[in-house]
């Protein structure tokens, strides 16, 4: 059985720990290097994407995740953790990083600010019908060729269908938060392709 790990420093960590539970899952929630050098694979929760990546340099989990992504580590990144994972914040803060594990290009808060926030009926290949709910969340502008688009959204604002769910090799990430909905289906989609 995979050992699925959870970032536990900041976000939904709870609400991703019950849907790997859901999955039968082995379940660690991440603090410390130990804790990830235990695990097969890692989901980077949403929350505050700025206070995440704070705390895993203060953690001193930076670096060392940072080696596992090199290595092919599977990692599921939803809105924060999507954040976290591409390759190019548009509007990020001077002093914001990020892996570039996914080769997406994208704007935090791109659907809008937290008064924004909505729920939208989204198509997965493969999956269907899911719940995505959108707070905060970030909007991908450009992606590689080599970048699976999973799902995308059209939210009605002149601007287009977006992808909103992509996977690139063993890297997953999704704009909005799965694990808010009660349907582990997505959840279930990364851990059966470990």
């Amino acid at each position: 059985m995979k050992r699925v790990g959870v970032l536990a420093l900041q976000g939904d960590v709870g609400e991703h720990v019950m849907m790997l539970e859901s999955l039968d899952s082995v379940v660690v929630k991440v603090r410390t290097i130990e804790q990830l050098e235990s695990i097969d694979a890692l989901v980077l929760p949403g929350g505050e994407s700025t206070t995440i990546a704070h705390l895993l340099v203060t953690a001193g989990l930076k670096d060392a995740l940072g080696e596992k992504l090199r290595d092919g580590f599977p990692v599921f990144g939803t809105c924060a953790g999507l954040i976290l994972l591409s390759a190019e914040i548009l509007d990020g803060r001077a002093d914001q990083w990020c892996y570039g594990a996914l080769s997406v290009t994208l704007r935090r808060n791109g659907y809008g600010r937290q008064i924004a926030s909505f729920e939208s009926p989204i198509e997965v290949t493969g999956v269907g019908s899911v719940s995505g709910v959108f707070i905060r969340a970030p909007r991908i502008v450009a992606w590689d060729n080599d970048v699976e688009v999973l799902a995308t959204l059209d939210p009605g604002d002149g601007r287009g269908e977006h992808p909103v769910f992509v996977r690139q090799k063993n890297v997953w990430g999704a704009s909005f938060h799965p694990e808010l909905a009660g349907d582990p289906r997505l959840h279930r989609l990364f851990v059966d392709s470990l």
